[in-house]
């Protein structure tokens, strides 16, 4: 499940006719990274909480024949592999509109139709980006929960004066050897938070918990937070923290995706060099 209804205002005006999710890190938009990722974790049915004016997300992942024909026509095998690679063989792809911002729990409300109460579901935010060597970000939480049944969270220590943006875990380790949260708060004050664990925007969680998220109401920011749904529901559930292997990089800021820009393409092998070598001539400049 991908909510990606948000308006995108800190990429102003770029974000005006073009979804913020569609907005490139080197030459992907920055969706298809986390659908990638979901796939590559064994999903295989793709969820997008849309807003109104975000259908330009649904047609990226749409075939576009006349496209795919003057590639193969022009002989351009890899550039038509990797077209068709955006949504791989397999995979499905479904939408649902949040009319209304209502917040993360109301989004993921939105796409309760297309999730058996019985089964768990993944949550991926698109803005945070995980980059590592190993497994990708989802996956390392399904190991999680393929070990302990239940719910998990991926979570990376932050700057305790930061916890006023995150939803802070408390967690205590389980006979499992997991850690398990025993605690969960919205944007708690620095003086107020049990912890400098900061939830990251990748969940694994149990289907039962649309039930709970339908009757906590509103609560920081006026919204239907996820975190306040999770908190409330764990206390029957479990539901364990993992603290992500890798770099992660908050793309719905300009620095993050500066970052991620930069440190994305130096993955690339016909990037790098010219890369670093503009860096250290932009750098010489600053002198």
């Amino acid at each position: 499940m991908f909510p990606v209804a948000g308006l995108g205002t800190r990429f102003l005006p770029a974000t005006k006719a073009v979804p913020k999710e569609l907005l490139p890190v080197v030459d992907r938009p920055l969706i298809q990274y986390a659908v990638q990722e979901a796939v590559e974790a064994g999903v295989d049915t793709l969820v997008f909480v849309i807003g109104p004016e975000k259908r330009a997300i649904l047609k990226h992942f749409e075939r576009d024949p006349g496209l795919e024909e003057l590639l193969a026509s022009a002989g351009k095998d890899e550039l038509l592999a990797r077209v068709r690679d955006i949504l791989p063989d397999g995979v499905s792809a479904h939408a649902t509109v949040q009319e209304q911002a209502l917040g993360l729990g109301h989004a993921v409300l939105c796409a309760r139709e297309f999730v058996p109460a019985d089964e768990h579901f993944a949550v991926l935010l698109p803005d945070d980006m995980v980059l590592n060597h190993g497994p990708g970000a989802l996956a390392q939480l399904v190991a999680v929960h393929e070990a302990t049944g239940g719910g998990v969270i991926g979570m990376e220590r932050i700057d305790p004066s930061l916890t006023g943006s995150y939803g802070i875990a408390e967690v205590a380790e389980d006979d499992s050897g997991y850690s398990r949260i025993a605690s969960l708060v919205e944007k708690p004050p620095p003086e107020e938070a049990p912890s400098n664990l900061g939830v990251v925007g990748r969940y694994v969680l149990d289907g039962r918990l649309f039930d709970t998220l339908e009757t906590i109401g509103k609560g920081a920011g006026g919204e239907i937070q996820l975190t306040d749904g999770i908190a409330q529901f764990m206390g029957e559930h479990p539901v364990y923290a993992q603290a992500l292997e890798g770099k992660r990089y908050d793309c719905g800021s300009r620095m993050g995706m500066l970052q991620a820009n930069i440190d994305y393409a130096l993955e690339v092998d016909d990037l790098r060099d010219r890369l670093l070598a503009h860096l250290n001539s932009a750098l010489a400049r600053q002198r």
